[in-house]
């Protein structure tokens, strides 16, 4: 069966507003998008106030990017969402320019600089033809599968086995979000008809399932909703302290945006993958001019480098539903969180393992997707290693202790940190250098 044929709903198909609308925040809600502005202002130590207007700048920067992306640019449903790859480097720079204001203008003037470089990259069509001449459908299948292996770690550990709380509670958490999920995937997949809503809400129903089973239980907690404003306006950075231009800063991001375009390549193989929307030299040029746009953006409004984001991929192929109307529509709910402290809020506290009870699943498909790419390859002695090298080094670099990462030069660092990149890289590598059967 080609998959095609499981869409429920295809790209540029119609779609109304209030589905769109509906099926918009299963998106959002699957994202974990205020992780990263958490996980920053924790390290540099910003206030609580700062804190709260860093996740709302970044719920902005995201809905703007996932409408530039899918409506102007790649035209295919890409959901923005902040990066992990630059939290080291932003940390870095924060405390290496005297931090306060002019550590977090510094990060934000290199920031833009580096979106600027990356526009002009799309501009000239110079990384579509390092595509064409890197990524073969070999490494392409290899990159979408390596994709789904280094996140799935993630989910378990960091939102089901290290999550808050007791680890029972988490692991029932989970259990019962991804039963759900795969309860009503199944049901609307055995009655196309009758049961098409339960596959195309199907995320949003485990999610609900999964915090009324927290509140059940007793580990939901919504007690900071309550004190947080309905409406406040997220504080941008041309309207605050500025913007400092510093150049070894704005090197190190280049360096740590050049590491972005490699992971979130392999994004777009898979959203490709899963909507059966060829990935043509004239789309990937829009695509790395939209992801600058989007950083740009993102600079402007007080936040740091958003990218698209691999999860949406498994969420279409689960619900069936590829419409860049229920993106859009997500993209819009990004923007209404930015300026709702009450609705951030509201996101944020869903139980990490309810979160982790999707993304799990979520992570299997993606890596199955790749595997479906890589099977249309007839697979000699070197596929193998094409293959399973990406795979080594991803799990490794999961795995290596984070102590050592820190001891290595800056740009190792950068580069490790993100599994995804290096093993896109070394897959690009292998097949270039190892020779084929008979040559």
């Amino acid at each position: 069966m080609s998959q095609k044929s499981r869409l429920t709903v295809g790209v540029d198909e119609p779609l109304s507003l209030s589905q769109s609308i509906l099926l918009g925040i299963q998106h959002v809600l699957a994202m974990d998008v205020y992780v990263v502005p958490f996980i920053i202002a924790t390290a540099i130590g910003l206030s609580t106030e700062a804190s709260a207007g860093l996740i709302q700048a970044t719920f902005l920067a995201a809905g703007i990017g996932t409408i530039i992306q899918t409506f102007i640019f790649m035209k295919i449903p890409i959901a923005q969402g902040p990066s992990f790859i630059p939290i080291g480097a932003i940390a870095g720079i924060y405390f290496a320019n005297e931090a306060g204001d002019n550590g977090w203008g510094t990060v934000l003037g290199a920031s833009l600089i580096g979106a600027i470089v990356v526009i002009l990259l799309g501009l000239t069509g110079t990384f579509h033809k390092l595509v064409n001449y890197l990524v073969p459908p070999i490494v392409g299948g290899t990159i979408i599968y390596v994709v789904g292996l280094s996140l799935m770690p993630t989910a378990l550990t960091s939102n089901v086995f290290g999550a808050p709380g007791e680890i029972s509670d988490n692991l029932l958490l989970a259990s019962v979000t991804s039963i759900t999920l795969i309860v009503c995937t199944m049901i609307g997949s055995k009655f196309p008809n009758k049961g098409r809503w339960f596959r195309v809400s199907s995320v949003i129903m485990a999610l609900l399932v999964g915090c009324l089973t927290a509140e059940f239980i007793g580990v939901l907690d919504l007690s900071a909703v309550k004190g947080a404003s309905l409406f406040t306006l997220p504080k941008l950075a041309f309207m605050g302290d500025g913007l400092s231009f510093e150049l070894s800063s704005i090197v190190t991001m280049i360096i740590i945006y050049m590491v972005l375009l490699a992971e979130t390549t392999g994004t777009w193989f898979a959203i490709s993958n899963v909507t059966e929307k060829p990935l043509t030299n004239e789309t990937i040029n829009k695509g790395v001019i939209g992801e600058g746009i989007s950083c740009l953006i993102s600079a402007l409004v007080g936040s740091t480098p958003v990218t698209g984001y691999s999860t949406n991929a498994g969420i279409i192929t689960i619900t069936g539903v590829a419409s860049r109307r229920v993106f859009a529509a997500a993209g819009v709910w990004f923007i209404v969180f930015g300026f709702s402290g009450k609705l951030a809020t509201l996101i944020s506290s869903i139980p990490s393992a309810v979160i982790g009870g999707v993304f799990v699943v979520v992570c299997g498909i993606i890596a199955i997707s790749g595997m479906q790419v890589i099977k249309e390859v007839t697979i000699g002695e070197k596929e193998m290693y094409v293959i399973s090298i990406p795979m080594i080094i991803a799990l490794g670099l999961i795995l290596i202790p984070q102590e050592f990462i820190q001891t290595l030069p800056n740009f190792l660092q950068y580069l490790f940190s993100s599994p995804i990149a290096t093993a896109s890289i070394a897959a690009m590598i292998l097949n270039k250098i190892l020779p084929s059967e008979g040559n």
